[in-house]
């Protein structure tokens, strides 16, 4: 046995030579691995001069150094990689998203969600943008709420001052412009926190529209994010 068997840590050998490289080795792998932060798990592509112990969790079509390790976490170490193959139960957080994941024994999870044997699960989730106002009455996002999503709440933060000759605006949808808010402020920093009163089932992709009240849109950004669980059925 050259490897333990959960976290795959080097062992010393007996007689062995240069003990060190082994011992600073498995305390590479430690020190990625306990209290586990991935970086990101969609870079696919390594950085230049990444800090030892830092982690990634390697996408499809990972690239250069990262070829052929795809579903792997690299760690850092030294100038160059290590790579890890993860095992059912392990968790972690990505920093990029920062979400806490498991892995199921075949991909990563995000944790908390319930799940059955064969995959089905309710996905607690929240996607996010940023959208720059067009000049108008109305101006819609890029952002989507997904089909079957059952949506919770939208919420908000203008990241720079809503101008133009309305004096307020709401946020909603084509069908209920004002279903998640209405006489929202125009300054930098206001929020909007907008309820959906019951949890609603979108059934088709649907963006969120932003309509001016009294006047139009002439510029600004607001930051938008989508709570909403998703529902994904038993796999294959």
């Amino acid at each position: 046995m050259t490897d333990t068997s959960q976290l795959h840590l080097p062992l010393l050998q007996p007689a062995q030579a240069q003990k060190h490289v082994t011992v600073n080795e498995a305390l590479v792998r430690l020190d990625g691995l306990v209290q586990l932060v991935m970086q990101s798990r969609s870079i696919a592509t390594p950085p230049a001069n990444a800090p030892d112990g830092t982690v990634y969790m390697l996408p499809s079509g990972a690239v250069n150094g990262w070829a052929g390790q795809d579903g792997k976490l690299a760690i850092a170490s030294n100038g160059g990689w290590v790579f890890l193959a993860p095992q059912a139960g392990w968790r972690g957080y990505v920093a990029d998203e920062a979400l806490r994941v498991f892995h199921d024994g075949a991909v990563w999870q995000p944790e908390g969600s319930p799940q059955s044997a064969n995959g089905a699960k309710t996905e607690a989730r929240i996607i996010e943008a940023d959208h720059v106002i067009v000049p108008g009455a109305t101006s819609t996002t890029a952002l989507l709420i997904p089909q079957y999503a059952s949506v919770t709440a939208v919420t908000g933060r203008i990241l720079a001052d809503i101008t133009g000759t309305l004096a307020d605006w709401s946020l909603g949808v084509s069908a209920d412009p004002q279903r998640y808010a209405s006489g929202l402020g125009l300054a930098a920093g206001s929020w909007v926190v907008g309820m959906s009163g019951s949890p609603l089932t979108y059934y088709a992709d649907t963006p969120l529209l932003l309509t001016a009240n009294g006047g139009d849109f002439a510029g600004g950004t607001v930051r938008l994010a989508i709570h909403y669980d998703a529902i994904i059925p038993p796999a294959v």
